[in-house]
């Protein structure tokens, strides 16, 4: 979130639950949420867990906000069709629970990205050094072979720490720019 889509959750979300981030936090399962990122927790239980008091979480509301308010970042989607269009090979490598489906019913990103690597899906979150790893060791290339690309400082140096070179994302054209000094490609 907030490299090619935006991310509602600190916009839409805490208005959806009427609070400001640190309320939220203060009352909100992390652990539950990475849980479910992972894929170690479905729907119903992330129910039951994401507000650590107990109170009743309105997952058919929390979903339509987030799902309706999925757009892609300023340039982005320009940006994917110039990559797309040039032969770049693209995937995903998100944190990201099953609702990664709500962003591909409103945006179709796979015109662009494969989703192949969502947290949800392989198990493990940015930015433990088997996330970028297995998705390198999943496509056959070493991780210096691979070029990642995220909004998240920390992210970033993680994927550098194994090998992989990196990109912070600040935005389009920030990215296309970065993206030529590195020889992705040319436009």
């Amino acid at each position: 979130m907030d490299t090619l889509v935006h991310d509602p959750f600190y916009t839409e979300v805490l208005e959806f639950f009427a609070m400001d981030l640190d309320s939220l936090f203060a009352i909100k399962s992390k652990q539950a949420w990475f849980e479910f990122e992972r894929g170690e927790l479905d729907e119903p239980a992330l129910v039951e867990r994401y507000f650590l008091d107990g109170r009743p979480l309105d997952l058919a509301g929390l979903r339509a906000c987030m799902a309706s308010a999925y757009r892609f970042l300023p340039g982005i989607e320009a940006l994917l069709t110039e990559l797309r269009d040039a032969g770049v090979e693209m995937h995903a490598l998100s944190n990201y629970p099953v609702w990664f489906e709500l962003i591909e019913a409103r945006l179709q990103l796979s015109r662009f990205v494969k989703w192949s690597f969502v947290s949800c899906q392989t198990g493990v979150r940015k930015p433990e050094p088997q996330a970028y790893l297995g998705a390198a060791a999943q496509l056959g290339r070493a991780p210096h072979g691979c070029l990642f690309v995220d909004d998240r400082e920390s992210n970033c140096l993680a994927a550098e720490r194994v090998g992989m070179p990196a990109l912070r994302f600040v935005d389009a054209d920030a990215l296309r720019v970065g993206l030529r000094e590195r020889g992705v490609f040319e436009s």
